[in-house]
């Protein structure tokens, strides 16, 4: 299985890493790919098989890629890619980090908040979830972030988890269901609920009625079974080369259908 989104508090240095410095790794082969001035092509291979973890504008212009038929493309960004440009971008849908834990806010949010409002396409905010915290506290947190900037009908809503803070696995699923209902409850809204796929299968049962965001890198774009108790997945990242890339089987309304009304 691959590796995922990062904590930026584990990056700051204010936590430990829960993914035992990968994305660091990843970073420096981005890096390197950037210098040698490599061009990345995404796979275009795969269809959806129902049932079963950013660029800057420097980067985003050698980005080729064409989506599988049936299937939209879309990226998620962070304060990392505070830079990415997404005027060029072929992306018909794209995620932003808003928050992590109860202390952290993402410093490139408001940016790309505004630039994809400005694009047009769907967009989604998500939150990088801490077990070891109140999840109606981080659930809090999150919405004020979200809530401080305009809201648009479509806008999505989406758990980030990824770490069990060294909990167990019923713990876990637990604080999972009580942030998502809560916001579901605060909102209106069904939020999403992105892992990586060995983590989803550990933790997310029972979490069926929220749509799934999976990361399982390795594979072509679509070509991955739901974990869990899942039937279908939502969205399916296949990589983070040079920037995390995603495909979704829905149409781009059916997409804003679970957002914000």
């Amino acid at each position: 299985m691959p590796t995922y989104r990062c904590s930026s508090i584990v990056r700051s240095g204010k936590n430990r890493s829960t993914r035992s410095g990968a994305r660091l790794g990843r970073s420096l082969v981005r890096f390197r790919s950037a210098v040698a001035g490599m061009t990345l092509v995404a796979a275009v291979a795969g269809t959806l098989v129902a049932g079963p973890a950013h660029a800057a504008g420097t980067v985003q212009a050698g980005l080729a890629h064409a989506a599988p038929q049936n299937h939209i493309y879309g990226q998620d960004v962070s304060e990392y890619e505070a830079d990415h440009d997404w005027n060029t971008s072929p992306a018909q849908f794209g995620f932003i980090k808003a928050t992590e834990g109860l202390t952290f806010r993402d410093s490139a949010f408001v940016r790309h908040w505004r630039e994809l409002a400005k694009k047009g396409i769907v967009r989604g905010a998500y939150h990088y979830g801490h077990p070891s915290n109140d999840p109606i506290a981080e659930a809090n947190y999150f919405l004020s972030m979200v809530n401080s900037q305009p809201v648009k009908r479509g806008d999505l809503l989406v758990l980030d988890l990824e770490t069990a803070d060294g909990l167990p696995v019923a713990r876990v699923n637990a604080w999972a269901k009580t942030w998502l209902s809560y916001v579901k409850a605060k909102t209106g809204t069904t939020p999403l609920f992105y892992s990586g796929w060995n983590f989803a299968n550990t933790y997310g049962h029972g979490l069926a009625d929220y749509p799934l965001w999976v990361a399982y890198y390795g594979r072509s774009p679509g070509d991955v079974t739901p974990p869990a108790d899942w039937k279908r997945w939502t969205i399916h990242q296949y990589t983070d080369v040079p920037v995390d890339q995603n495909v979704s089987a829905l149409t781009p309304a059916q997409l804003r259908a679970f957002g914000r009304h």
